[in-house]
């Protein structure tokens, strides 16, 4: 018996899951004090962007659902940047302030319209945490990497289906 994926089906998944990484990384914050820096909280909004262009994908068909999942994509190869970035160079900085990350915050004023989510409250250095001996940013890439290869796949597959 073969088990057949469907398209919109993954696409959910990945919607989800990328929305949920927001979600858990609110839990951080909130509940254990984990307070974001702005490469975190630009991290935040790239899983936003991945997760609702993903669950759009879901529900659309053919070119616009590729559209959606390239973006997507693109998103997620562009979250795997921005964790290496802040893993390989940031967390070394005492302060992270008017990084390029901050400045695009600001400048789409999400940390005036939404704070609890978009408002960088530590230095990068101050935010570099572990969790189970793996930084944050590193976990933040892995989960990027894999949302890029279930998106690489999915796109490859919308493709060959007409």
């Amino acid at each position: 018996m073969r088990i057949r994926i469907r398209i919109p089906q993954v696409l959910t998944i990945i919607g989800l899951v990328a929305l949920g990484a927001v979600g858990l990384a609110a839990i951080a914050q909130y509940r254990f004090d984990m307070q974001p820096c702005p490469w975190c909280v630009l991290q935040r909004l790239i899983y936003i962007v991945v997760g609702v262009l993903a669950l759009l994908g879901a529900v659309l068909s053919n070119t616009p659902r590729r559209l959606a999942v390239g973006l997507a994509f693109l998103g997620a190869l562009w979250g795997i940047g921005t964790a290496l970035y802040q893993q390989l160079h940031a967390v070394n900085e005492a302060s992270c302030d008017l990084s390029m990350a901050e400045r695009f915050i600001a400048w789409l004023k999400l940390d005036q319209l939404l704070p609890q989510l978009f408002v960088a409250y530590a230095s990068c250095a101050d935010a570099a945490v572990s969790v189970l001996h793996i930084p944050f940013a590193v976990w933040s890439c892995i989960l990027f990497a894999i949302l890029a290869l279930l998106l690489a796949w999915t796109l490859r597959a919308s493709m060959r289906t007409r």
